[in-house]
């Protein structure tokens, strides 16, 4: 990680519009520091969109959303794994190393960097394979590894571990940990309780494109603060 950081990010009435209803928002929010918030919350709620708003995907309809350094600085130091992962069609050290490559950084440097991820991701056996044959949950591992081979100041995360079972659950989660503990801010949507809970330093509970409750993530689980999050929390539908 560098000295300076592009947090924090902050949020100022920002809203998304679509088809004239807005979907999300007004939001008032500021990321900062470091750890791992979680959001969740009912299908439809807005999860996906306050990520992708927060990391350039999704322009405000109004409002603001705002980071501590120029937009030209910021979007070399996030970066965003989505449900379903991304894979280009080369290798997969190729795949991992490309972030490195479009930075201009020197090709040897690039490919030894990826090397040392696809150690960390357990993808020894593929690194020459062709990306698009691995299984859904190696996919992952290596849409994370390309996330994080730039040491990202945030990482975004939108329920990376979608239909893998529990062993591929398993592994991510533990890159995510490291990942939160060298120091990456991470930001993740996820519809599994558990896994909030193993997760997460504090929740954001979303519902109807309202953020309408943020905490550490003992006192939530524990005892949230809002009838919506209370029911959320029970398995009882919220309207």
């Amino acid at each position: 990680m560098v000295d300076s950081t592009i947090l924090p990010l902050t949020l100022d009435g920002a809203t998304v519009r679509k088809g004239g209803q807005q979907i999300v928002g007004p939001l008032a929010l500021t990321m900062g520091g470091v750890g791992c918030s979680i959001v969740i919350g009912p299908n439809g709620a807005g999860k996906t969109t306050l990520l992708r708003l927060m990391h350039g995907l999704e322009r405000a309809s109004s409002g603001s959303v705002k980071w501590a350094l120029k937009q030209s600085e910021v979007f070399t130091r996030q970066s965003f794994v989505f449900q379903t992962p991304v894979v280009m069609r080369r290798s997969v050290i190729e795949n991992i190393a490309y972030p490195l490559h479009v930075r201009g950084i020197d090709r040897k440097i690039a490919i030894g960097e990826a090397e040392k991820w696809i150690d960390k991701v357990g993808l020894m056996k593929s690194t020459h394979k062709d990306a698009n044959v691995l299984s859904g949950g190696e996919k992952q591992k290596l849409a994370i590894a390309r996330a994080l081979i730039t040491k990202p100041d945030v990482l975004f995360l939108d329920e990376p571990t979608t239909n893998l079972d529990g062993s591929s659950t398993q592994d991510i989660e533990k890159l995510i940990r490291r990942a939160r503990d060298a120091g990456t801010r991470i930001v993740m949507a996820t519809h599994d309780f558990g896994q909030a809970r193993r997760l997460a330093d504090e929740v954001l509970f979303m519902h109807h494109g309202i953020v309408h409750e943020r905490a550490a993530a003992e006192i939530f689980f524990a005892d949230p603060g809002t009838t919506e999050a209370q029911v959320f929390l029970r398995g009882d539908l919220l309207l």
